[in-house]
C-alpha cells in the first residue's frame, strides 16, 4: 500500500527510493506488527475477558494446567490483525504471492475462529466437528494449490529441490498440487498440536518465519540464487515482508503469551500461522529443508500419531501423554523448562536448515 505512495514521492525526491528496498520494508513490517501487537494487546485481552472467552481445560490433562482455566483465548486474532495490516502497508500489493499467502492465512484463521467460537462462546466442547474442520481446510488448501500450479510459468516453480545436491531436482508436475495441499493442511494442524503450553508454539514459529524470510529473499534474487545453487523464482522476494511481519506479530503476542500466559492463541492463530509457514516453504522451493527447520512441529505431530497407533494396535501408550510436551510435564519437568528446551531445539533445527543453503 505504502510502496506506491513512496514511489510517487520518489518522483519529487529520489531519496524516497530507499523504500523500494526489501530489507528496509521487512524491518519496517516487523516493527509495525510488533508495535501493533504491543499497543493493542492489553485492550484486546480486556475485551476477551469481558466476553468471557476463557480456555476450558481437559480433565485428562496435567494437573498443573487446571489453574489456567478461564485464561482468555482467541489471542491469535491479535496476531492476524497485526500481520495482515503490516503486510498490506509494506508489501508490493501487485505481487500475486503476497495475496495468495494472505488469503490462505485468513481462510485458516476463519476456520480456527469457527472452532474457537463454538468451544468458547457456544460452550460446545467438541468445537467444529473434525470432519467439517478437515473439509474446510482441504477446500482452502486445495484451492491455493491448484491456483499456484496453473499460475506457474517456469519449471523451477514446481520442482522439488533436494538438499546437498546442487544439480539434482525432481519435477513434480501435478504432484505439486498434492505436495502444496499437504504442506498447507499438514503444518496448519502441526502448529495447532504444538500450541499446548505458554509460548511453546509461537516462538518456534517466529524462528521458522525468520528463516523462511531469508530463503524468500535468496530465492527471489537472481544473483544470490545462482550463488547458492537454488532455483530463482521471480516475485518470492516480496514474501520477506510477510515473514518479517509474522515474526514481529509473533513476538508482540509472546509478550502476553509468555509463562504464565495472559492470553492463549487458540485455533484462530495456530491454524493460520501453520498454514502460512507451510505455504511459504513451498513457494520458496525449500520443502525438504522446511521439514528440518519445523522439526519441533513435526515431532509433536509424530508423537500423537505414534501414541494413537500404539494404543489402537497394542492397547499400550508410548508416551505418558501426547503431544510429547505433556509427556515431559508428567515426568516432572516444570512447564517453563519444557518450553525453553523446546525453543532451544527449534533454534538448532532452524540453524541447521539455513546451513543447507551453502552446503550444495
Amino acid at each position: 500500500m505504502l510502496v506506491g505512495f513512496f514511489n510517487w514521492l520518489a518522483g519529487f525526491n529520489p531519496d524516497f527510493n530507499v523504500f523500494s528496498y526489501l530489507t528496509l520494508r521487512a524491518i519496517l513490517g516487523a516493527l509495525t506488527a510488533l508495535g501493533l501487537s504491543l499497543l493493542l494487546g492489553p485492550s484486546f485481552i480486556r475485551r476477551l475477558v469481558r466476553g468471557q472467552v476463557g480456555q476450558p481445560i481437559r480433565e485428562l490433562g496435567p494437573e498443573s494446567h487446571l489453574s489456567k482455566a478461564g485464561t482468555p483465548t482467541m489471542g491469535g486474532a491479535l496476531i492476524l490483525f497485526a500481520l495482515v495490516l503490516s503486510t498490506l502497508l509494506w508489501s508490493d500489493l501487485s505481487n500475486d504471492y503476497v495475496w495468495v499467502v494472505l488469503l490462505v492465512t485468513l481462510a485458516f484463521g476463519v476456520i480456527g475462529w469457527i472452532d474457537d467460537y463454538r468451544k468458547l462462546v457456544l460452550k460446545d466442547s467438541a468445537g467444529l466437528p473434525a470432519k467439517w474442520k478437515y473439509l474446510l481446510q482441504s477446500v482452502a488448501g486445495l484451492t491455493a494449490a491448484l491456483y499456484l500450479y496453473h499460475a506457474s510459468s517456469t519449471p523451477a516453480e514446481t520442482t522439488l529441490i533436494v538438499p546437498f545436491f546442487k544439480d539434482f531436482a525432481l519435477p513434480l508436475g501435478a504432484g505439486y498440487v498434492v505436495l502444496t495441499y499437504f504442506y498447507i493442511v499438514g503444518f496448519s494442524n502441526a502448529v495447532n498440536l504444538t500450541d499446548g503450553l505458554d509460548g511453546l508454539a509461537i516462538m518456534p514459529a517466529v524462528f521458522v518465519a525468520v528463516a523462511l524470510g531469508i530463503m524468500a529473499y535468496a530465492t527471489g534474487n537472481t544473483v544470490i540464487a545462482e550463488y547458492l545453487g537454488i532455483p530463482y523464482v521471480a516475485g518470492t522476494g516480496e514474501l520477506v515482508i510477510f515473514c518479517a511481519a509474522l515474526a514481529g506479530a509473533g513476538l508482540g503476542f509472546l509478550w502476553f503469551n509468555t509463562y504464565p500466559a495472559m492470553v492463549f492463541m487458540g485455533d484462530i492463530g495456530a491454524l493460520a500461522v501453520g498454514a502460512a509457514l507451510g505455504l511459504i516453504a513451498v513457494l520458496v522451493r525449500q520443502e525438504l529443508v522446511f521439514v528440518l527447520m519445523a522439526g519441533l512441529f513435526v515431532m509433536e505431530t509424530v508423537s500423537v500419531i505414534l501414541q494413537v497407533a500404539s494404543f489402537k494396535l497394542t492397547g499400550k501408550r508410548i508416551f505418558r501423554m501426547a503431544p510429547i510436551h505433556h509427556h515431559f510435564e508428567l515426568k516432572g519437568w516444570p512447564e517453563p523448562r519444557v518450553i525453553v528446551r523446546f525453543w532451544i531445539i527449534s533454534v538448532v533445527l532452524v540453524l541447521m536448515g539455513l546451513a543447507t543453503l551453502k552446503i550444495r
